[in-house]
């Protein structure tokens, strides 16, 4: 599953227990007719993706939707859910257009004038 929205909050990474678990939330708001405040919790090594995302960045983030339950001390039954995120990817349009090489305009090419019309199959099968 996947939430896409705007980045509203980036928390600090929790640290809970003697063993150590990691916990960081994120904070989405949804661009729907009703938008939403999704909150989006981190786990473990998954708090480090985090780290380069800020308040007001378009994002997709890939999700698990987690439940558990509980029993308190007078025997009630609790339900818990959770959403953990897995991956976060940046949804903002790069304008330095990275990764693509440049396209010469088309002036700069030559057209092909020097060619025979013997020589237009020269396959070899």
């Amino acid at each position: 599953m996947e939430v896409q929205g705007k980045i509203k909050m980036v928390g600090e990474t929790q640290t809970f227990g003697s063993k150590g678990f990691r916990k960081r939330e994120v904070v989405v708001t949804t661009e729907e007719q009703y938008p939403q405040h999704i909150m989006v919790e981190f786990v473990q090594d998954k708090c480090d993706l985090l780290n380069n995302f800020g308040v007001g960045q378009p994002v997709k983030i890939s999700i698990n939707l987690r439940g558990r339950e509980w029993v308190n001390p007078q025997g009630e039954t609790k339900y818990f859910n959770s959403i953990q995120g897995w991956r976060i990817e940046n949804l903002q349009q790069e304008t330095s257009g990275a990764g693509m090489p440049p396209v010469p305009p088309m002036d700069a090419f030559e057209p092909a004038d020097n060619l025979n019309e013997e020589d237009h199959d020269d396959l070899p099968f």
